[in-house]
């Protein structure tokens, strides 16, 4: 059963648990040339169901906004965009779980994680010093910081940012469902909402 999230008045989000096999979901889909041909790139057969399990729920949340869903391009960092439709989206999958993101003004990233002991393996070059010491080797925290900075990351959509040096998350307390984030570069600083909660598989993290 697919999971609606309301984040704001114009930002909305789905979770869908993956129940359906590649056909199913191939059939219910119109992919473009270019989308047919991403597909044919993804060997492996979980994979190959998660990509279009995005792409339903994105589906999804376009047509419940009474627009009609025409597919999605991706620009030249790779980042998708939804064909005919000024909105700004964002895809994330993990192992037997979709969610997708529509905000109407703002570009925005959303990344769903199972909390996992990697965390611990990839601290020192996800981390700033400051957000180590706060973390303090505890998983829940730093779970919520990988998934947070990857939702920045993808909201982002360009490539070469360092995780540990671009991207920052404000100390939060335990539990806490809005957190405040940073993308810092050289030429670009924005300070942006991250929206953080337990769901599905783990994790939800939603960037704007």
């Amino acid at each position: 059963m697919t999971v609606p999230i309301t984040i704001s008045t114009e930002c909305v989000a789905v979770l869908w648990p993956i129940a359906n096999d590649e056909a199913t979901l191939r059939a219910s889909l119109m992919l473009t040339v270019p989308e047919q041909e991403d597909l044919a790139g993804i060997s492996h057969p979980m994979q190959r169901v998660e990509w279009l399990a995005c792409r339903g729920a994105i589906r999804q949340l376009v047509e419940e906004q009474g627009l009609v869903y025409r597919g999605l391009y991706k620009d030249e960092f790779g980042k998708p965009h939804l064909i005919g439709a000024p909105w700004h989206i964002s895809l994330s999958h993990t192992s037997g779980w979709a969610a997708a993101v529509l905000h109407r003004t703002r570009p925005v990233g959303i990344d769903i994680e199972p909390i996992r002991d990697q965390f611990r393996r990839v601290v020192p070059r996800v981390l700033s010093e400051a957000e180590i010491a706060h973390a303090a080797g505890e998983p829940s925290r730093l779970a919520v910081y990988w998934c947070a900075k990857e939702a920045l990351y993808k909201l982002y959509g360009k490539r070469q940012l360092s995780f540990r040096d671009h991207l920052h998350v404000e100390p939060f307390a335990d539990g806490a469902e809005k957190l405040i984030g940073y993308v810092r570069l050289p030429d670009h600083e924005a300070e942006l909402t991250i929206c953080c909660f337990q769901a599905g598989p783990g994790l939800l993290a939603v960037a704007y």
